[in-house]
């Protein structure tokens, strides 16, 4: 893993008191449906979902990936994203996340290009907008998570997935035309990371977390 991305999943222990008692509970709900997906030889599937599939939901994508492993988890657990509307993954997505040390390059060169973001010399996710039912994704047997307010009111049912839970996070695209786009969209992709690596941190089987 590359350094400066270990950095950040290192020193999410000191961040716990940001998390609200409420969300962690949430946190927690899905931290452990992801242990029960485990404990019955199965690999856990997220599909973080907004509306876009542009911006909160990549970020989630990402750093689960990243926390899978970290925690030695990544043949247990894997995430995706996808949203209500295609549209591609936006240039100031891409900037916050080289400014956490990922390196993303375009593999493609349609309007919607997929991107290959890695952290570690041999790790990486491939990030591009889809729907959520997109062929790329699972189609059963997945959590879906809700990254926005307007998706989870709109799209209150997800065929297909074993539960469902809202995780909403404030839209960093309203700040795309003002100076302070690239710390909005660092700030967000840090707090999901935080929650994330919360979440993560409790999502091993019950045999895993007996021996920690």
């Amino acid at each position: 893993m590359f350094p400066k991305i270990e950095k950040l999943c290192r020193i999410f222990e000191s961040e716990c008191d940001l998390i609200s008692k409420e969300r962690k509970e949430i946190l927690k709900s899905i931290a452990a449906m992801i242990a029960s997906e485990i404990d019955s030889r199965r690999k856990a599937k997220l599909i973080y979902i907004c509306t876009h599939n542009s911006r909160r939901s990549h970020f989630g994508q990402v750093w689960v990936n990243v926390a899978a492993e970290f925690y030695g988890l990544s043949s247990k657990i894997e995430a995706f994203s996808g949203g209500t509307e295609v549209t591609a993954l936006h240039p100031n997505s891409v900037t916050a996340l080289k400014s956490m040390g990922f390196e993303v390059s375009t593999t493609t060169s349609e309007a919607n290009p997929k991107h290959d973001v890695k952290f570690g010399k041999q790790k990486s996710t491939t990030c591009f907008s889809k729907v959520y039912d997109d062929s790329e994704n699972p189609n059963k047997d997945f959590l879906a998570i809700m990254t926005s307010s307007h998706v989870d009111e709109n799209c209150p049912f997800i065929p297909e997935a074993l539960s469902r839970f809202a995780t909403p996070y404030e839209d960093p695209k309203l700040f795309d035309t003002t100076q302070l786009k690239d710390v909005k969209y660092l700030e967000r992709a840090l707090e999901i990371r935080r929650e994330v690596f919360y979440m993560m941190s409790l999502s091993g089987s019950k045999k895993d977390n007996a021996q920690k």
